[in-house]
């Protein structure tokens, strides 16, 4: 085992690729290759897989789940449990990449949550991850980062580009329905259907947080690994929650701060 010691600091920062920016812009969503180098990776990948597992809390049989409990193993706040993964979520490298991408000078944590699909774990329905958040703002961005090599028979996610322009589109939690309806609103909107082919470990996709966006069933025999964190840029402000998921977030991510306040509790750190 490492120790916090040895492992890497990832305060440096990474110069993006103004292409990456203007993808980010255009279509919510762009893939940064080796955002943590394979060294880099090799030390983390351990001390986030021993964490996931440790506050692992599913129990059920795979046939006993409902569809999004089929889809992934989901570990939140692992930050908050465990010094080592503490100094992956908090670093600087990270944080000013979403920062970058979205055109701010800071951003603060909402949550991580490891997503690990398990072999023969269903797909993740269309959603968009910002439908659960009361937040004012639409700069948030989720990184999504792959702990080991993976392919599209794995579970690749995959993105409906330019879909974020619109806000909250349906009033659905990750559901079939949610899959359903957001499948017919994609088609019929003819949004380009984009998600890589293969990713590294280490590389890692960033999206907006009204992108639409699923990702395929788990085909092969290795468990998907892949670490997310989720940025709110510095100076957002809790908004009135619309709904029970939004009220569970207020509670839980923003720790029940006042409508109209800033997100700026201990679970909401500013890290650059």
């Amino acid at each position: 085992m490492s120790t916090i010691s040895q492992l890497p600091r990832l305060n440096d920062y990474k110069v993006i690729n103004r292409e990456n920016v203007n993808e980010f812009l255009k279509k919510g969503h762009t893939l940064i290759h080796e955002v943590l180098s394979p060294e880099e990776i090799n030390v983390y990948r351990p001390v986030i897989v021993n964490a996931a597992e440790r506050y692992n809390t599913e129990k059920r049989k795979m046939a006993e789940r409902d569809t999004y409990g089929k889809a992934f193993l989901q570990i939140m706040n692992l930050w908050r449990c465990d010094e080592e993964v503490k100094q992956f979520v908090l670093s600087k490298r990270l944080a000013k990449i979403a920062a970058d991408l979205m055109g701010v000078e800071n951003v603060r944590i909402y949550h991580d949550q490891a997503l690990f699909k398990e072999p023969g774990g269903g797909p993740t329905p269309w959603h968009q991850d910002q439908y659960y958040w009361p937040i004012d703002t639409n700069n948030t961005i989720t990184m999504w980062m792959p702990l080991i090599d993976i392919d599209v028979d794995m579970g690749m996610l995959t993105f409906a580009s330019g879909s974020f322009t619109k806000g909250a589109i349906f009033d659905f939690e990750i559901s079939d329905e949610s899959e359903s309806a957001f499948d017919d609103y994609v088609q019929k909107g003819k949004f380009p259907i984009s998600r890589a082919k293969t990713m590294k470990a280490g590389d890692a996709t960033f999206h907006r947080g009204f992108t639409i966006h699923n990702a395929p069933g788990n085909n092969s025999d290795k468990m998907r690994e892949v670490m997310t964190i989720i940025y709110v840029a510095d100076g957002a402000r809790v908004s009135p929650p619309k709904h029970q998921w939004q009220r569970n977030d207020h509670a839980k991510w923003l720790m029940g701060k006042p409508v109209g306040e800033l997100i700026d509790s201990e679970l909401n750190p500013k890290v650059l």
